[in-house]
């Protein structure tokens, strides 16, 4: 890195700036450029160890609620393998409705391309489905949203507060295979975080992927939301 023959600190709308010539800008940038690319790849081993985490059976079956009727964790594949499950803390008559949920969720990105990758994202919350529904339109979010009837959050740790699990259907197996909670979500919001968390990640042949993981190559496979099939 070239350093800045003249440094100089600046106090810019109240707040002491270093300021350079562009030359040593450029030359910084190279450097934090290095870091960035440093963490891209730590961020890539880890998906990868979390590709390899053992897997557990779900024991039983939980009822949900939606607004077309009851339906089964089974259900809530909708017809994929993998499952993201959102634990919003949404409650009955909530006054308040989470700051911090509600931000997560106008994160999320168009679900084709999800789907796409043979994955379904869900909201639930304990709070009744009618309630769900009138918050979910006032909030002009699309993603699908269900009612817990039993103990589905406390049995996969989300005993107060939010969280989110991952599942996969093999048949009529399913099994959880990925939780967080806590800053742990801070990175949702995109394609590829939200599949970084499921087993078979992006499904794209450049990632270190346990065996029979399906893959094809990047960029061949995306489309834009309204040209799937």
């Amino acid at each position: 890195m070239t350093e800045n023959p003249n440094p100089e600190t600046k106090t810019i709308s109240g707040i002491a700036r270093r300021t350079t010539s562009p030359d040593a800008w450029r030359d910084e940038l190279a450097d934090l450029r290095d870091a960035e690319k440093d963490l891209t790849r730590a961020q890539d081993r880890l998906a990868a160890r979390r590709r390899r985490m053992p897997w557990t059976k779900v024991d039983g079956d939980y009822a949900f609620a939606g607004p077309e009727g009851t339906g089964t964790l089974a259900d809530l594949f909708d017809g994929r393998a993998q499952l993201i499950v959102y634990h919003h803390m949404l409650k009955a008559a909530d006054p308040s409705p989470c700051e911090g949920c509600c931000m997560v969720a106008d994160q999320m990105p168009h679900l084709s391309h999800l789907h796409a990758r043979n994955t379904t994202l869900v909201f639930v919350s304990k709070a009744p489905i009618s309630e769900i529904e009138a918050f979910r339109k006032r909030m002009g979010w699309s993603m699908p949203w269900y009612e817990t009837r039993d103990n589905f959050n406390a049995d996969f740790d989300v005993t107060s507060g939010f969280g989110l699990n991952v599942f996969y259907r093999d048949g009529a197996d399913i099994y959880r295979t990925y939780y967080t909670t806590g800053r742990g979500v801070e990175t949702l919001g995109t394609i590829w975080t939200l599949l970084d968390l499921t087993p078979l990640g992006r499904q794209e042949d450049w990632e270190d992927a346990p065996d029979g993981t399906p893959q094809t190559r990047p960029y061949q496979w995306w489309r834009r939301h309204d040209a799937y099939d």
